[in-house]
């Protein structure tokens, strides 16, 4: 019988001092203790374990059972009497057996666990960890570190619940593993505090470090990965009771707003390895992305953030992380960097916003990763939402800002709709200028000149594909028509008048010519198909066709004649707008000639 193996192999190493203790007794006391857990002994093993008698016996080999002892209490269900016996036995082990053995036992023991075990083995044995790490006087620090690292790369490997019903089914336990795995660090952060607040001057930076090391992993993983916004139906967010714990930790032991403000990543090893510096900087720059979103979108710790800093500058703190962000394309991430962005800007007046900005490379790269989005992002909603922010980023700029941004977006866009955007924008700018008391020296006279060389042009003269560029094309056309308008020859106050010989040679004669070669040859395409279908056994035959440069995808020909009508209906529209702008400078020339 398993319990009197195990009693005997207890008789004989009661006789035996500590130091004699040999391989062959923890073997021994292994399988003895293993066999009665197998066999339903639980009991009678937690017996052996309290009696006073045995306590040398179990300090030394009790650590053998953690292994066996965790495959029990999952093998039992719940209202178990044997389960419990076993959580009993565990709670035991941690009072007696030696700490230093016990915290690798229990370590290798999370360590080796995976799948969907992994919330359940770590909830397990966070209460015996805590107890054997407060019990540890030689490098506690470190093993407190060694604890949490190890926790949180098992907890990586598992999916973050995203929606609202997966936070609340919580299947794999994640969410109430993350706040477990805070309360198990408590102890540690209060005895940092107590520390600091003995002296002003704290030396043991040790487990201070290991600290801030578990809150920015927290912030990278699950924080930055998390639905954090609040859940109708969800009464305590586990996400965001989280995410506050990790703020209160920070501020408690004095890290928060250097973290905020002074971009301090803790003591990082020096990396021989280049490729390991870059993946820890990436790391760092990932969970001080998310700080700052959870500060500044969430206002978790807002309480603790001083008042004395202007919305410039804070812009100007948060642009690197709104950087961060904006260059990922999971929802979650790209969502917080708009969310981010927005609630900086929205906290200026529009026209504050110094063009001197625009010489730091965060504020040109952040537009452009904005238009990446609006342009390439699958999510309708993101792609709306970046250009409202967009908008909102030009509208926060002076004059001389705005100026400068609409240069930089025409020249890197790369996109016709954005451009077109842009040139309604500028419209927008030179309207304000010529309605004001005062002048704008940057919408108005040369400096206006220069921008309508860009505007007023056509990449590849008359051989531009018009189609592809048709919403540039309609914004500058509706551009042109507004200064023509607006403003008089004998006023002349964007210099509309003195360049117009150029923006006809550069833009109206090549865009006309283009017009009527890509007229023709759409017309003829049309013609081509007509004929081709009359000739088909039937009209849904299907055939292949190229417009604007890239082959389409499989369609009828009478679908591919809806298509090139639809060209041609565009062309009409630009031509209409066209002559419109040639009729009214020819009035206006004729005009001031007859007043001559």
């Amino acid at each position: 019988m398993a319990v009197d193996e195990l009693q005997a192999i207890i008789q004989r190493c009661q006789i035996l001092e500590e130091a004699d203790f040999k391989g062959e007794d923890f073997n021994l006391f292994l399988v003895a203790g293993q066999k009665c857990l197998e066999d339903g002994y639980a009991a009678q093993l937690l017996e052996v374990i309290q009696n006073e008698k045995n306590k040398v016996i179990i300090k030394n080999m009790g650590w053998n059972l953690i292994s066996p002892l965790v495959r029990c209490i999952f093998m039992y269900k719940q209202e178990d009497d044997k389960r419990e016996h076993c959580l009993r036995i565990l709670d035991q082990l941690a009072q007696i057996c030696n700490p230093k053995e016990l915290f690798l036992g229990l370590l290798e023991q999370i360590e080796q666990t995976s799948g969907d075990q992994v919330c359940q083995t770590v909830m397990l044995l966070l209460q015996p960890l805590q107890t054997v790490l407060l019990k540890l006087q030689n490098k506690k620090a470190y093993s407190v570190g060694l604890s949490l690292a190890m926790i949180m790369n098992q907890l990586t490997s598992l999916p973050v619940p995203y929606t609202k019903q997966q936070i609340q089914e919580d299947k794999l336990g994640l969410c109430q593993c993350c706040n477990a795995v805070v309360d198990f660090a408590k102890p540690f952060v209060n005895e940092v505090v107590k520390n600091m607040e003995k002296s002003s001057e704290y030396d043991d930076m040790e487990l201070k470090e290991e600290l801030l090391k578990f809150c920015m992993k927290s912030l990278k993983y699950p924080l930055l990965t998390a639905q954090l916004e609040q859940l109708e139906g969800i009464e305590e967010h586990p996400f965001r009771h989280f995410a506050t714990e990790i703020i209160d930790i920070l501020w408690n032991i004095r890290e928060l707003l250097p973290l905020v403000f002074l971009h301090h990543k803790g003591k990082s090893p020096p990396w021989e390895n280049q490729e390991f510096a870059d993946i820890e900087r990436k790391n760092s720059a990932d969970s001080l992305a998310c700080l700052s979103y959870l500060m500044f979108v969430q206002h978790f710790g807002i309480e603790c953030f001083p008042v004395v800093f202007s919305p410039s500058y804070l812009l100007l703190c948060n642009m690197t992380h709104i950087e961060v962000l904006l260059k990922r394309t999971e929802e979650s991430m790209l969502s917080k960097g708009l969310d981010l962005f927005e609630s900086s800007l929205l906290r200026m007046e529009n026209n504050s916003l110094l063009h001197d900005y625009l010489e730091f490379r965060d504020f040109i790269n952040a537009p452009q990763d904005l238009v990446k989005i609006m342009t390439l992002c699958p999510m309708e909603h993101l792609r709306k939402k970046s250009l409202s922010i967009l908008q909102l980023f030009i509208d926060k700029f002076d004059t001389e800002g705005k100026y400068t941004l609409f240069r930089c977006l025409l020249k890197t866009s790369n996109h016709a709709g954005v451009e077109g955007y842009i040139i309604k924008n500028i419209k927008d700018q030179i309207h304000l200028s010529l309605t004001k008391e005062y002048d704008s020296v940057w919408f108005t006279g040369h400096h206006l000149i220069s921008l309508l060389d860009l505007v007023l042009s056509l990449p590849e003269g008359a051989e531009t594909d018009l189609l592809q560029n048709s919403d540039r094309i309609m914004a500058s056309l509706n551009l042109l028509r507004y200064l023509v308008i607006k403003d008089c020859e004998s006023d002349n106050q964007t210099g509309v008048w003195t360049t117009l010989t150029k923006i006809e040679q550069n833009f109206l004669k090549p865009l006309r010519v283009g017009l009527n070669m890509s007229k023709a040859h759409y017309e003829a395409e049309i013609k081509n198909k007509k004929e081709n279908r009359k000739e088909a056994h039937s009209s849904n035959t299907v055939c292949s066709v190229t417009v604007s440069g890239e082959k389409m995808p499989a369609m009828t020909t009478g679908m591919q004649l809806q298509v090139l009508h639809s060209a041609l209906f565009t062309f009409d529209l630009i031509e209409s707008v066209l002559a419109r702008v040639e009729e009214l400078i020819e009035v206006k020339i004729k005009a001031v000639m007859d007043e001559n």
